[in-house]
Order: structure tokens, then C-alpha cells, then sequence
């Protein structure tokens, strides 16, 4: 290992190898093929790139992004170590350079990615020179139980077998549960010596938060942390968008990146954001693997990730220097709906067996979310490292919140989900402790069960979020079926046996905030009142009851306190903004003058259609009665597209309407293939991918769906 200090200090300037990395470089240079877990920030490469310098031959390092092995291979290069990438950016002349350049052993270290092993001319190349060792980088790429499952990486075994001397296979990672490093080892057909360096890392403090507005929450957060920089991430290029350009206007240096924009704009804002340009990144997932970016202080996902190791994978971006860094994950159920939509939907991946495990991998996911045990212990467990207790640094450990007992409740949800059969799935579960006279519970007589309205007493959202509890702890599990239910657990089944106690915590800072916000609600809603009725307006039409509600939780005194109100824009602060500054400074002692600010001007909008009459109710209520679209236009003399805007209103206000009765389900599938290619909504683009006999109504009605499952 004398060799390997030396090339440590030397090239990377370190004196001391980080915890792990020296028994796996050992391992290597004895000759054996090599499996290394470690954390986002362990180092892996280094774990490779040591013994590559030491070999006489060359190393291939595979690689799954371009954008990656670009920043390894210019990081390498700097450092004095001559290394190349081959990929598909290269021109044929810059390519046949390269490989002269290799042949004539001017390069040490070979960056590839998966699909070169497909191209012929590559193999022919290669395999005519001395390769002593493939390292296989992102190693669960090769695993369908991956979250980055990519077929590519099958070819590499193959490419192995073809090779005239066998070289050392090492392979790394730093998100795989047991099952995947089984597969990973089973697909690459080695037998390595396996090394796992743990996933907890302890600088990093994990927060979840539920029941918020994503936007509001994430300016909030940023005024309190000004002077640190880190990354936001959203499900949907139209939310990063939406969240940049909100975060652009109020001044903040921040960059977006998702795959609608050109190859210059993500490379130029990437390179900003690396070089502290810019403080803040606002990306879709397709933003961040290979970025060596220590200091970032916060990763905050505004949706909920498709599985724990692509946010184990994100959130680990944050803290890389090992100093205290916030990963936080804003969690809304509708998440669930849009995650759900796209794993059922998904045209290019139609095996069941790799849906299911999707399904299964979101689950946990959700499951993340409700726990009451310490969210680290169930991130390490879920990766098959030990149980933590207490950890101190996760927003369960450090809740100080006084300690509620629930046992009655959760023995009133097990019993109710025990005595109806263990056959009906969540919302009816609630739905029957609540008392609910929802058709559905009426037509399977559940208003006769002995649990009906047993707990009355709570809101229907109080007696989910109890459910959720009990799904996220493991006493219930939702069946991963075409119509999933509850079922006990064997946990559920010791429960009810051992008499123990069940208790949650409730935060005094939230039953302190309710208590005091419902006078200030009164008060505000008293001021919406007296200008309703002086503009002769309904009160809602000033601001709704949620925003009056937010507004007294928060008590806001300035203009851009204010604006963080969800409802509250630019123009009705204009007209009613001071107004209710002046309300809540009185509420709150402030004899302090109101600024009067001057409201940016923007581009006028589309006023919205009048609501004085509900004619889209009307073609609703037509819709459910069993009249197709065309028939309803018929009927009230309208066009079709008019009726069809009218069911989208109806969809955007929260009833539900069948769109399938619209557009069938192979038709949806198609169409749904056909905006992934394209990469956005335009119709016109989306309709010159499609076959002649889907009109454009019926791309409108799956955009309509996506969009609402998107909310």
C-alpha cells in the first residue's frame, strides 16, 4: 500500500485514505474483483483511479452520463493523471485521435459509457490493447431492482467474456439494498470480495414536512438561510420552471436545469452553480450525479421521489464537505397519485415484474413519510444497515413535542380493518371510522359494521394521517395489488396481543399556533367581510378561507410577507393588501408605519371566465348522467371543445371525471410515449408523433390528466 499513499499525496493531496476506501484499494491491487458500497462522498473513484495508476495496463471506467465522465476526466487532468473519454460527442476524427492516443499508451484511465459496448468499432479497438481493469461506475444501472435500471449495462459481461486476458472487475455504488448488490453480481457474473462502508451520514440532517405549500415553505426557508447555497428539487420541468422564475424574481442567484432546455443552457447554468456563480439550482432529477460540489448546505424536494434511493441519492449531493448540511423533503399525497400515474402508464416498460417492484420501491417511499421511528434508522434499514434508536439529527429524533397517547384510536383502526375482512382499501377504512355516507360504504352495508363511526369524532383527514401512521410503522400494509387494501401484520397481530401503549408525538408549536391563529382568523375574516360587502362581492371572491387561514398562522407584516400568503398575487395586494397589513399589525402590537411598495408591473394575463353562472357544472352534471360529449354539445348548442373545457374546469375544482369515457386506455398509452419523446406539451409537435386516427381532443384530455395529477 506504499505505492497507494504515495500516489494519494502526490496526485490528490491527501496524506490519510477516507474510512473505507483502503481495504477495497487493497483488495484490488491483490488481484480481486472488487464490490464497493459506499455513501454519496466517500470517494469511490479514488478507490479505482489509485490502482489504475498503479497497473501497467489501461483502466476502462463505464459510466452512465456524458455529462459526468466529462467533469471526472477534466478533474483528473488538472490533477496531472492523462486520462480520454469516448462517447457519443466525439467526431469521427476526434475519435480515431483517441485511439491512437491509447494505443500509443498516452492514457491511463478510459471513460466509456454502457453503449459503447454495442458498437462494434469500439470493441474491435479495445480489445487489442491491455486492459487491466474494469471498473463499472453507478453499478446499480445493471440491477432491474435499481432505481436507474439501464439495459446498456448488460452488454458489459458479454464484452468481458470476449477479452483475451481477464482483467480485475471492480464495481460501485452508492444506493443498493441487499437484493440489488445480488444482482449486480449476479449480472455481472463475478464473485467479488464485498465491501460495505455504511450509508448513515451523520452531518446530514433529514427533515419531512407535511401539510405546507411547496413554494411557501421553500421562500420561507431561503429568507432564513440567505448565505447558503443548495439545490430544490421538483418532479415536473413546469414546477422548476414555475419555482425558478419565482426565486429569479425576488433576486435570488439561482439557476434551473431539466431536459427542455438546450445542451448549452444546462451546461452553462451546471458550470455556474459549480463555480458559486449562482447559490441555487432548481432541477428535475436528471440534475446532480457526478457533481462535486461539496459545499452545498440543503437539498429540499418539493414532490415526493419515485423510491428512497434516488432520494438517498439526491439528498446525499448536500454536505459532501462533512459539514452539517439539511436535507429536506416536502411531502403532499398527491405525490403519490402522479407517481402512481407514471409507473401504470410507463410505454417503455412493460414487464409486469419491473412495475411491481416500481410499485413496491414507491411504497416504501410513502411509508417514509408517515414513520414515527427515526427517518435515518429507516433509510439505513431499508439499504439492510443497523437500527438507530435515537439519531438526534432527523425531524422525528429531535421533536420535542409532548407525548400523546393513541392506543384507543389505533385499536379502532386495526379492529375496523380486522372485522371488515381485511378487503377494502384506505379512503374506506376512513371513510367507515368516520361515520362517512359516502354511496360506496352504503352499497357494501359498511354503515352496519360494529366499527362505523367509531371515530366520529376526528376529521377524516386525522383519522388518515392515524392510518398513514400505522402503514408507515409497519402495523398495516397496502396490498400491491390491481386494487389494494389493508392488511395486518404480523407486528399489528403482537400489538393487539401485548396490551402495550401506543403513543405519538404532537408538536407544541403546532397545537400552540392553532390555538392562537383562530382569533386572528375571526379578525381577518370580519375585514373580508366588510370589503365583500362594500364591493357587493361574495367573500370568497377576496380571498379564500386557506389563504385568510395561512395569513393568520403566519401573521405577515411587510409586502413580501404578504406575498409568501398561497392566494395572495400582486394584484390583490395592490387592492387589498394594506387593508390587512393594517389588521394584523394590530393584532400583533405593531405600531411600526406600513411600507407602501410599489407593485411591479407584469405582462397583463387572460382574465379568467366569468363565474356568475355555473355552465360547466351544468355540462358536468349532463357528463354523469351518461351523455357522451358530443351529446352534451348537441344538447345545449355548444361546440365540442367548449364542453370539453368545461369537464377540464371541473377536473382543475377537484371533481372527478372519467376521462377514459374520452379517451381509451390504448390510445392514452401511445399518447403518453408520444409527450415523452417530444419532452413538452405543445399539441401540434405531440399530434406529428401519433397516428392519424387520435385526434386532438384526446391529446388534450391526457394532458388535462397529467396535469391535474401533477397539482
Amino acid at each position: 500500500m506504499n505505492k497507494a499513499y504515495e500516489i494519494l499525496k502526490k496526485y490528490f493531496g491527501y496524506s490519510s485514505f477516507k474510512e473505507g476506501q483502503e481495504p477495497i484499494i487493497k483488495s484490488i491491487l491483490d488481484g480481486h474483483d472488487t464490490l464497493g458500497i459506499m455513501p454519496t462522498g466517500g470517494g469511490k473513484s479514488i478507490c479505482y483511479q489509485i490502482p489504475a495508476l498503479i497497473f501497467e495496463g489501461i483502466t476502462l471506467v463505464v459510466s452512465p452520463l456524458i455529462s459526468l465522465m466529462q467533469d471526472q476526466v477534466d478533474a483528473l487532468n488538472t490533477l496531472g493523471v492523462s486520462s480520454v473519454y469516448i462517447n457519443s460527442t466525439l467526431t469521427p476524427k476526434e475519435m480515431h485521435t483517441i485511439y491512437m492516443e491509447i494505443s500509443n499508451g498516452d492514457h491511463k484511465i478510459i471513460y466509456v459509457t454502457p453503449e459503447r459496448f454495442e458498437n462494434s468499432e469500439f470493441i474491435d479497438r479495445i480489445r487489442m490493447e491491455k486492459i487491466s481493469q474494469i471498473a463499472i461506475d453507478e453499478a446499480h444501472c445493471i440491477s432491474q431492482w435499481g432505481h436507474d435500471f439501464r439495459r446498456s449495462y448488460l452488454n458489459v459481461p458479454d464484452f468481458i467474456k470476449q477479452l483475451p486476458s481477464s482483467p480485475i472487475i471492480t464495481a460501485f455504488t452508492a444506493t443498493a439494498t441487499p437484493k440489488v448488490r445480488e444482482d449486480i453480481i449476479k449480472n455481472l457474473r463475478f464473485k467479488p470480495n464485498v465491501f460495505i462502508s455504511g450509508f448513515d451520514r451523520k452531518n446530514l440532517k433529514f427533515t419531512t414536512v407535511k401539510g405546507v405549500n411547496s413554494l411557501s415553505y421553500i421562500k420561507k426557508y431561503l429568507k432564513e438561510h440567505s448565505d447558503e447555497g443548495g439545490i430544490i428539487y421538483a418532479s415536473t420541468r413546469k414546477e422548476v420552471d414555475s419555482i425558478y422564475s419565482e426565486l429569479a424574481d425576488r433576486g435570488y442567484r439561482v439557476g434551473k436545469y431539466h431536459a427542455g432546455m438546450s445542451d448549452n443552457e444546462r451546461q452553462q447554468n451546471q458550470d455556474d452553480f459549480i463555480n458559486d456563480k449562482l447559490t441555487l439550482m432548481v432541477a428535475t432529477n436528471a440534475f446532480g450525479m457526478g457533481i462535486d460540489k461539496s459545499n452545498v448546505r440543503f437539498v429540499i424536494h418539493s414532490n415526493l421521489p419515485k423510491d428512497l434511493e434516488s432520494y438517498y441519492q439526491e439528498a446525499g449531493r448536500a454536505g459532501r464537505d462533512g459539514l452539517d448540511a439539511h436535507c429536506i423533503l416536502i411531502f403532499n399525497p398527491k405525490d403519490i397519485q402522479t407517481q402512481t400515474f407514471f409507473i401504470n402508464n410507463n410505454q417503455f416498460e412493460s414487464s409486469e415484474e419491473i412495475m411491481n417492484i416500481k410499485r413496491e420501491k414507491l411504497g416504501s417511499m410513502v411509508n417514509y413519510c408517515h414513520t414515527s421511528k427515526c427517518v435515518r434508522s429507516y433509510i439505513l434499514e431499508y439499504f439492510g444497515d443497523d437500527r438507530i434508536e435515537n439519531c438526534d439529527n432527523c425531524s422525528n429524533c429531535l421533536d420535542d413535542g409532548e407525548v400523546e397517547d393513541i392506543t384507543i384510536e389505533v385499536q379502532k383502526i386495526l379492529s375496523c380493518v380486522y372485522r371488515t375482512e381485511q378487503r377494502f382499501g384506505i379512503n374506506m377504512i376512513v371513510g367507515v371510522l368516520g361515520g362517512s355516507k359516502n354511496k360506496s360504504i352504503l352499497n357494501w352495508n359498511l354503515d352496519k359494521a360494529s366499527t362505523y363511526g367509531l371515530l366520529s369524532d376526528y376529521s377524516q383527514k386525522d383519522i388518515r394521517a392515524l392510518v398513514d401512521l400505522l402503514v408507515g410503522d409497519e402495523y398495516l400494509e397496502v396490498t400491491k395489488t390491481e386494487f389494494p387494501t389493508l392488511r395486518l401484520t404480523k407486528k399489528a397481530f403482537e400489538f393487539i396481543k401485548s396490551k402495550e401503549n401506543f403513543t405519538r408525538k404532537v408538536t407544541k408549536i403546532q397545537r400552540k399556533t392553532t390555538y392562537e391563529w383562530e382569533g386572528s382568523f375571526d379578525l381577518l375574516r370580519k375585514l373580508r367581510a366588510d370589503i365583500a360587502r362594500t364591493e357587493g362581492k361574495p367573500p370568497y371572491t377576496i380571498f379564500s378561507d386557506k389563504t385568510i387561514q395561512e395569513m393568520a398562522r403566519y401573521l405577515p407584516t411587510d409586502y413580501e410577507g404578504l406575498l409568501d400568503i398561497s392566494g395572495v398575487g400582486e394584484k390583490k395586494y395592490e387592492k387589498y393588501g394594506i387593508k390587512f397589513l393594517e389588521v394584523i399589525k394590530e393584532i400583533k402590537g405593531d405600531t411600526s408605519p406600513i411600507e407602501v411598495k410599489e407593485v411591479l408591473k407584469k405582462e397583463a394575463k387572460p382574465k379568467k371566465a366569468s363565474t356568475k353562472d355555473s355552465t360547466h357544472r351544468i355540462s358536468y352534471q349532463l357528463f354523469l348522467e351518461g351523455k357522451n360529449v358530443g351529446e352534451i354539445a348537441a344538447e345545449r348548442k355548444s361546440k365540442f371543445d367548449t364542453i370539453l373545457s368545461h369537464l377540464f374546469k371541473c377536473m382543475d375544482e377537484g371533481l372527478e371525471v372519467d376521462l377514459s369515457r374520452i379517451v381509451d386506455s390504448e390510445k392514452k398509452k401511445t399518447i403518453l410515449a408520444a409527450i415523452e419523446k417530444v419532452g413538452g406539451t405543445l399539441l401540434r409537435p405531440i399530434k406529428d408523433e401519433l397516428p392519424k386516427d387520435i385526434e386532438y381532443y384526446e391529446i388534450k384530455a391526457v394532458l388535462q390528466e397529467l396535469k391535474v395529477n401533477q397539482v
